[in-house]
């Protein structure tokens, strides 16, 4: 959904005017949207970057698609991470809208690790330049029946996006564990968002039939399904959620492979202090192809985890805060020293997003390729980040922080240890909409 950048503007204008045309309410108001105001409209964004500097560079540029895999030893630059753009509208106390346009994801190295094909990926024109994508567009349905909504379109999934990721707070220093593996944020589909309980909103859940591919036109007739359940308790401050979502990848005879993730979450969510606690499994069947030791091959499932344990708080409430983060995670946990030496990437370009694999693509099909990357793509990786949060107005933050990525093969006869360490001064400022950054926002 790219689309030409001066094509993008104007549409985005004239969506923008056509509606504050018919608004009774002033566009940019924040209150009369939230409290569900007939022919009420908001106007908002937000933008997060950093002034970084990277001391230390993997030597074998290991993480995938890590914020900062390729890039140099003592790099340092201005740049920007995500910068969003959108409009919320009410049409009546029954029907609402959302649009949100996006320039985030540039992958350094310009391509995924492994692939033979040229040109930018991420959110870049051909020419290196920053662009929007069409990130968020539904229509929303309320109380189709009491206490659960219907929307339609492209749309958040269960996945993190709804809950975790407000818990955790910090998407403008490092996405949630699950987030970084690229279990989709967003997606187009069919979706249904409500609470077993109206009045006191404690207990919910979220389901969604999507076509697996994000903002990009879908490859297959395969539906990827989301669903997850949560609960608060103790006044709301102790937070559960259970998630689990399935896709088939491949379905042909001899050839069977598909991804299902199951995600569990738990956090206490207070002031002054926020701790919580992330993990996942996801299962890739039939995904790797793993070099005997004798010679042949073997077609095995990936099996990945990834832990997250993260705690911030206040220091000077409304004005200065703290926040640190360490992840644990192991992209497969199948690897058999005693049996195989090499493990390749079976997997389609989806099971890549999901595991975090490197892959090859056939120059001429764009398919996956059989070949082993180039890499030790079994590399356990242990993340970590900690830092300040200072706010000179409620809606700007500076966020001196580090962000360093531990990688250690797995393998006999692997490759040695390193790491990405990256020192950043992060800025982040949100407009046009509620936003505060601790528990009161669920």
């Amino acid at each position: 959904m790219k689309r030409n950048a001066k094509q993008l503007l104007f549409i985005v204008v004239f969506f923008f005017l056509t509606i504050a045309s018919q608004a009774q309410v002033f566009v940019n108001n924040d209150s009369a949207f939230s409290a569900g105001t007939p022919k009420a409209g908001r106007l908002w964004g937000y933008t997060f970057g950093d002034y970084y500097y990277k001391s230390h560079s993997d030597s074998l540029n290991r993480g995938g698609t890590n914020q900062y895999t390729g890039i140099p030893q003592s790099r340092n630059q201005l740049a920007f991470r995500r910068i969003y753009l959108g409009y919320d509208y009410n049409f009546n106390k029954k029907f609402s809208a959302e649009l949100l346009l996006a320039a985030e994801d540039n992958f350094p190295a310009g391509n995924p690790p492994g692939t033979t094909t040229t040109g930018n990926s991420g959110d870049l024109l051909g020419n290196g330049k920053e662009t929007f994508f069409i990130k968020l567009m539904n229509v929303k349905v309320k109380n189709i029946w009491k206490g659960t909504d219907l929307v339609v379109g492209e749309q958040f999934t269960p996945s993190f996006a709804m809950l975790t990721e407000k818990v955790w707070n910090y998407r403008s220093i490092e996405r949630t564990v699950s987030d970084i593996r690229r279990t989709p944020s967003y997606d187009l589909g069919i979706g249904l968002n409500g609470v077993f309980d109206p009045a006191t909103k404690n207990f919910g859940y979220n389901v969604l039939m999507a076509n697996g591919t994000s903002d990009k036109p879908a490859t297959n007739s395969f539906k990827w399904w989301y669903g997850d359940i949560w609960g608060m308790f103790a006044n709301k401050h102790l937070i559960i959620d259970l998630y689990t979502d399935y896709q088939r990848l491949n379905w042909q005879p001899g050839w069977h492979h598909d991804r299902q993730m199951f995600k569990a979450f738990a956090a206490w969510s207070s002031q002054p202090i926020t701790i919580g606690v992330e993990g996942f499994i996801n299962n890739m069947a039939a995904d790797t192809k793993a070099s005997k030791i004798g010679g042949g091959a073997d077609t095995i499932a990936t099996n990945s985890t990834g832990l997250a344990f993260f705690a911030h708080g206040d220091i000077v409430t409304n004005k200065l805060r703290w926040f640190a983060r360490v992840d644990l995670y192991n992209p497969n946990t199948n690897i058999d020293n005693t049996k195989y030496t090499t493990y390749g990437g079976l997997n389609s370009p989806s099971g890549y997003l999901s595991t975090g694999y490197h892959m090859t693509y056939s120059p001429s099909t764009g398919a996956p390729t059989t070949a082993t990357a180039t890499t030790d793509n079994t590399a356990k990786e242990t993340f970590f980040t900690a830092g300040l949060d200072f706010m000179p107005y409620k809606d700007i933050h500076f966020e001196p922080n580090v962000w360093l990525v531990h990688y250690s093969s797995q393998q006999a006869a692997g490759t040695s240890a390193d790491q990405d360490v990256v020192f950043r001064l992060t800025f982040f400022f949100v407009f046009g909409k509620n936003y505060k950054n601790n528990y009161t926002q669920l």
